[in-house]
């Protein structure tokens, strides 16, 4: 079962290191426009739309790479102080309840709009030159797909998890939020605290 983990680790996070390069594009098409408009004054309608679908296609395409590196927002303040089999517990009731449903909701809802901007060879309406946009509306699915791909995995992951009573390995690249940290942070601030309670109280009793 590891390997299988792994393998789905390394597709989200290989997906999410080539979307990466996509702000490269973004920053040197923003820099042509800037360019173009203050210096050669001729700016070209198109690029807001342009620029959108670029951002739009990186923040799709890293849902899956987050999702694998556990960085999506969570209350860690209280959960990461649970015992692993409540933090499985948490996590596999969210996922069916909430995750699932919500992606492939997102993933189906995608094929329609994809299908149907490619029906109709749909363009940006801003502009007389604008870009089509049904290449964007392809990456809805896709990145639907491999969030829904990234979920089974961490679906997996808490079902071992409530089994054996601690979380799986992950892929090497992926990181986990450090969560031994904060406690030994927070632990070690309790004995700084408790040490000098001590002194003042055998000091005072002295």
């Amino acid at each position: 079962m590891q390997p299988l983990l792994f393998f789905i680790d390394k597709v989200s996070t290989l997906v999410g290191q080539a979307a990466s390069w996509l702000i490269v594009g973004l920053t040197l098409l923003i820099s042509y426009e800037v360019f173009s408009r203050y210096v050669l004054s001729a700016p070209h309608a198109w690029v807001f739309d342009a620029s959108n679908m670029l951002y739009g296609a990186l923040f799709m395409l890293a849902g899956a790479y987050t999702l694998a590196k556990r960085g999506h927002v969570r209350g860690d303040i209280l959960y990461g102080f649970f015992p692993p089999r409540v933090q499985a517990g948490i996590d596999l009731l969210l996922y069916l309840v909430f995750f699932f449903p919500g992606v492939i909701a997102l993933a189906w809802a995608g094929v329609d709009f994809f299908e149907i901007s490619l029906a109709q060879n749909e363009h940006s309406s801003i502009a007389a030159d604008g870009p089509p946009i049904y290449p964007f509306k392809a990456v809805i699915p896709i990145a639907g797909a491999f969030l829904l791909l990234q979920g089974v995995a961490e679906t997996i992951r808490c079902v071992l998890c409530l089994k054996y009573g601690k979380w799986p390995a992950r892929e090497g690249d992926v990181e986990e939020v450090d969560v031994d940290k904060l406690k030994q942070m927070v632990a070690a601030e309790a004995r700084e605290n408790a040490e000098g309670h001590t002194a003042e109280t055998t000091g005072a009793v002295r």
